[in-house]
């Protein structure tokens, strides 16, 4: 008969369990499923609160009804009326940024974030996400009021055109918001601090996406987007989403 093994025995004649082997520490989540399962929380969260995206969509629309009457002119094109268009898209967003993170700062989830085994990146992606689905409702329901509140050409012919503007000009406000948003939320003055810092900063994808809005939205002879225009929101974008990736981890420290 082969021996058996036996668990050792102590000093009061009870046997001690086996010593435990393989790693006792928490082995860290992949990073897109964080951001998954962050992006599905916040959109849940927002669906039950309805916190930021009717408000924002309401502004919107509120803003064209009063241009409406305010300019005392049935329609508009070219330069006026993409000008009212990401105007009035922009500061509906920042309505949606300062909102991002006032959660996470007053119910402690920036603190059971950081004690969590993951990537710090994946909140940055994740609050990016969520905010550019923020956008891609409220244009859903801000470009069609426009135009059919203000714009004299037919909406149709210029939306095809003017999706690549619009998806530019969402990817900065997301970059660029989120990083502002991280920023300002630890502060006592967060609702004035981060317009302050985002609304520089966000100036120029607003000159961009309206200079590359303006020839579709022309009543005479419309055009194609200025590819030059487009170019250069891409690179802006490209520019700020770096600098996010790079300091937001250590935003999250302090």
């Amino acid at each position: 008969m082969s021996p058996t093994a036996h668990a050792p025995v102590g000093e009061h004649g009870l046997q001690e369990p086996h010593a435990r082997t393989g790693p006792t520490s928490h082995v860290p989540v992949g990073t897109a499923k964080v951001v998954r399962a962050l992006v599905r929380k916040e959109l849940l969260v927002e669906l039950r609160t309805l916190e930021s995206v009717p408000g924002m969509a309401l502004f919107a629309v509120t803003t064209f009804v009063v241009f409406h009457f305010a300019l005392n002119q049935n329609t508009v094109s070219g330069q006026e009326a993409a000008g009212i268009l990401w105007v009035t898209l922009l500061f509906a967003a920042m309505l949606g940024v300062n909102r991002l993170f006032v959660a996470d700062a007053d119910q402690g989830g920036f603190d059971g974030f950081l004690l969590a085994p993951v990537d710090r990146t994946a909140l940055l992606f994740a609050k990016a996400l969520a905010l550019l689905c923020y956008l891609l409702v409220l244009e859903l329901v801000a470009v069609p009021a426009f135009g059919l509140l203000l714009l004299g050409p037919p909406l149709g012919q210029a939306l095809p055109g003017l999706l690549a503007p619009l998806a530019l000009g969402d990817l900065g406000v997301a970059a660029i918001g989120t990083l502002v948003a991280a920023l300002a939320v630890r502060t006592r003055a967060r609702d004035l601090l981060g317009p302050l810092l985002a609304l520089p900063l966000l100036v120029p994808i607003v000159i961009g996406c309206a200079r590359a809005s303006a020839p579709l939205l022309a009543s005479a002879h419309p055009g194609g987007p200025a590819l030059r225009w487009i170019a250069t929101l891409a690179l802006y974008d490209l520019v700020f989403g770096l600098i996010a990736y790079a300091v937001f981890d250590f935003l999250l420290e302090d």
